[in-house]
């Protein structure tokens, strides 16, 4: 069993339908000014380039190892079997372009009311605000669309842009953890939660 989240409060399996129903019912997620959309198989050529960049891939510990076409199409699937079963979700940011310009991984667990994201967007776009104003959408999409009552964050110990952007948006830390990658290693993690009410108090006008 998965380590995170630190909170665990059992919901009634009616609101726990309701969230898995609102998972497979996703195709899209809020951005701050990109197109997104669910990841096909066949983009598993062009998420693969957009990974390759070790600034991308490097601190994200839920990516396939090796990183490869044939495994970012596996990450891919295994993604879709999730939505299916109402527990995850991967989405593919697009510019105007039609570039990549970030993605978003989700997990769910709708018997906590509880989810994670997970994912990056590409360095050039770094720096300018975006990536704190693409995740304040993107947590704020998880709590309205999705009905979670909590959000649980990891990162890595060292990493500091991560940290510095869940404080700012009024996550509590709750501790360290081991966190497993999909190779087998592990590394040490710290963890962040916020729940929906104190989402609410710290981000909706009153």
């Amino acid at each position: 069993m998965s380590s995170i989240p630190i909170t665990r409060n059992p919901v009634p399996e009616a609101k726990a339908t309701a969230i898995r129903a609102a998972v497979t019912a996703a195709t899209s997620i809020a951005t701050d000014s990109d197109m997104s959309r669910l990841a096909q198989l066949d983009d598993a050529a062009i998420f693969h380039e957009f990974l390759s960049d070790p600034q991308i891939h490097a601190p994200i510990y839920t990516l396939p190892r090796p990183l490869t076409v044939e495994t970012v199409r596996a990450f891919i699937a295994d993604h879709q079997q999730q939505r299916e079963q109402g527990t995850g979700l991967l989405f593919l940011n697009f510019d105007a372009q039609g570039r990549i310009g970030g993605y978003s991984d989700i997990c769910v667990w709708p018997e906590w009311a509880a989810g994670e994201l997970g994912g990056a967007i590409h360095p050039d776009r770094q720096g300018q605000r975006r990536g704190v104003d693409g995740a304040r959408q993107s947590f704020a999409w998880m709590f309205d669309h999705l009905g979670l009552d909590l959000i649980c964050e990891t990162a890595s110990l060292d990493n500091h842009r991560t940290a510095h952007l869940l404080d700012g948006l009024g996550f509590q830390r709750m501790g360290e953890i081991v966190s497993k990658r999909a190779d087998g290693t592990t590394r040490q993690s710290l963890v962040w939660e916020i729940s929906r009410a104190e989402w609410e108090a710290k981000h909706l006008l009153p």
